[in-house]
């Protein structure tokens, strides 16, 4: 079912939008069936989850931590993660700086923009976002590449709510791409849209889909991790 459940959302997905296959709570056998697929890129939510199935999959599979970023909990994944989705304030990207120097590495990282109306998701405020530019030019950062922005919908079946908070996404990329990131080649991605949301986020400009349950089916959160 997960390869059939892959092939039908890889039809409906234009060349330029990457699929992000999120694992989170889901078993190893499960991710390697997608992994039999062809699918390499995997998002996980929790530290210690991330870490374990990193050492056990392939090596070539390109991680994506998605979740709520704990700064004591980036040593589990930092040697080896591809991307980081969701940096929300400036004190978070610094310290994935430190972490990835312990390392030396150079790591991509989003920049999360707040457009839901929950004020329970974080990130920044659209406007607290296009006046970074002068904040992050006195901040050495060799070992962060920021890599665009990642958004959350507003949680309601309302469609056109939806649709407003990633044109807003979509506009604030835009923006910052033509201003502060405007040197950058690699502010390029825009990761918005779920499971129940994808549709919308591609046609509203996202470059980068986040789908779990479409492709894995129900989780069973007793089994959360860090």
């Amino acid at each position: 079912m997960i390869a059939e459940n892959i092939a039908k959302i890889r039809e409906e997905i234009p060349a330029g939008v990457r699929l992000i296959a999120v694992s989170k709570l889901k078993s190893t056998d499960d991710i390697m069936e997608a992994y039999r697929t062809g699918q390499r890129a995997f998002g996980e939510n929790y530290a210690t989850e991330l870490r374990d199935k990193a050492a056990l999959l392939p090596k070539d599979i390109e991680w994506h931590f998605i979740g709520h970023l704990q700064g004591k909990q980036l040593k589990y994944y930092i040697p080896f993660v591809s991307m980081i989705h969701g940096v929300d304030s400036i004190d978070h990207l610094m310290e994935v700086e430190r972490a990835a120097q312990k390392v030396d590495r150079t790591v991509d990282v989003l920049l999360q923009v707040h457009v839901a109306r929950e004020e329970t998701k974080f990130g920044f405020a659209p406007d607290e976002l296009l006046g970074l530019h002068d904040q992050l030019a006195q901040e050495q950062l060799p070992h962060v590449r920021i890599c665009g922005l990642m958004a959350m919908a507003s949680n309601t079946p309302d469609i056109e709510q939806v649709r407003s908070d990633f044109r807003q996404a979509r506009n604030t990329f835009e923006q910052l791409k033509a201003s502060a990131f405007a040197r950058q080649e690699c502010f390029r991605e825009l990761s918005m849209g779920m499971s129940h949301d994808y549709h919308i986020a591609i046609e509203e400009g996202s470059t980068m889909v986040r789908i779990g349950s479409s492709i894995f089916g129900a989780r069973d959160y007793s089994k959360k991790k860090i």
